[in-house]
């Protein structure tokens, strides 16, 4: 079963990669809008936004778990439940692409709560008091985020779409607008882990390393910076300013936590609430794509550095504190 999840997302990984390389080329997008239901006057219309950007992204994810799920097979190897976990590793990286394609907020909260739920259950994998409790903060810490989303698109309704790809850039000095970014802003926040909802991220080190590498390197903490590189046009000064601030703090605070650390992990998973940060003040600074370029490479080497640590503390017999590590 791993084998065949691997193949399957390695050449879809390639197929989107080539995909995306020529829309960048020839600088195309492509808007799809699939017609699911129709019941009399009502029309239920499921859009699906295809740029350089979105596929980019979905080549990088898809080719990230194609690797985590090969070192899986390995790593957890004996496990009696192996094919429940790359079941539910496939189902994380399906609302990953869910919510990379959906220029809407509907369907972006869909693979947003999708994301939410599926790592609640993967960090309390190994089934003991410490995964219960981390389970639970990061749950809790993402619902905030949910409501943040939640009240964003109550306020859309006052444009009469949620395709904010249509509207963005014209209404960014609008009242509502504003306030729409300041709640995505929000979300994103507890999503990225930025103080002071940072606490999550090293408690949810107790998940199995390579839901660790996947999960918590290039997919679910990345989908906040992902959200915010989408709606950079309707930003006001203000919402940089603070969102800089936030994110230097962030970067600054995590950074010296990690030195303070002796578990393996942790001190991994500060360094990506430290790398995180930087995206954000990039972003903040108004440079996206640069912060697109950076959301790409971290992910590449924070998924590669999780996998060598997870094979450390194996080779160690399970060992995690680094005092013990010669």
């Amino acid at each position: 079963m791993c084998k065949i999840y691997f193949g399957l997302f390695l050449v879809l990984s390639i197929f989107f990669f080539l995909l995306g390389s020529y829309l960048m080329k020839v600088d195309l997008t492509m808007i799809l809008e699939l017609n699911l239901l129709s019941l009399n006057s009502s029309n239920l219309v499921m859009t699906i936004l295809l740029d350089w950007m979105s596929l980019l992204f979905m080549s990088f994810v898809l080719f990230i778990s194609s690797m985590v799920i090969f070192y899986s097979d390995e790593y957890m190897h004996g496990d009696n439940y192996l094919n429940r976990f790359i079941l539910l590793v496939v189902m994380f990286v399906m609302s990953m692409m869910l919510l990379i394609i959906s220029p809407n907020l509907i369907s972006i909260l869909l693979g947003w709560d999708g994301l939410g739920l599926v790592s609640y259950v993967l960090v309390i994998y190994y089934q003991n008091v410490k995964s219960f409790n981390a389970g639970m903060l990061t749950a809790l810490s993402n619902r905030i985020g949910d409501v943040a989303l939640l009240m964003s698109i109550a306020w859309m309704l006052n444009y009469g779409s949620w395709n904010y790809i249509y509207y963005l850039e014209f209404m960014k000095s609008d009242y509502s607008m504003n306030l729409i970014s300041y709640l995505v802003v929000l979300a994103a926040m507890t999503k990225s882990a930025q103080i002071p909802f940072s606490s999550w991220l090293p408690a949810a080190m107790a998940a199995p390393t390579p839901v660790s590498s996947l999960v918590h390197s290039s997919t679910l903490v990345t989908a906040g910076v992902y959200l915010l590189i989408r709606f950079n046009l309707s930003f006001s000064t203000h919402l940089t300013m603070f969102l800089l601030f936030i994110s230097s703090l962030t970067m600054f605070m995590s950074g010296l936590g990690a030195n303070f650390e002796f578990d393996l992990k942790k001190i991994i998973a500060l360094s990506t609430l430290s790398q995180l940060g930087l995206m954000m003040s990039i972003l903040a600074l108004g440079e996206y794509k640069l912060a697109f370029f950076h959301l790409l490479t971290h992910a590449l080497f924070k998924a590669l550095l999780f996998m060598c640590a997870g094979n450390i503390i194996h080779n160690l017999s399970n060992c995690q504190d680094i005092r013990y590590m010669g």
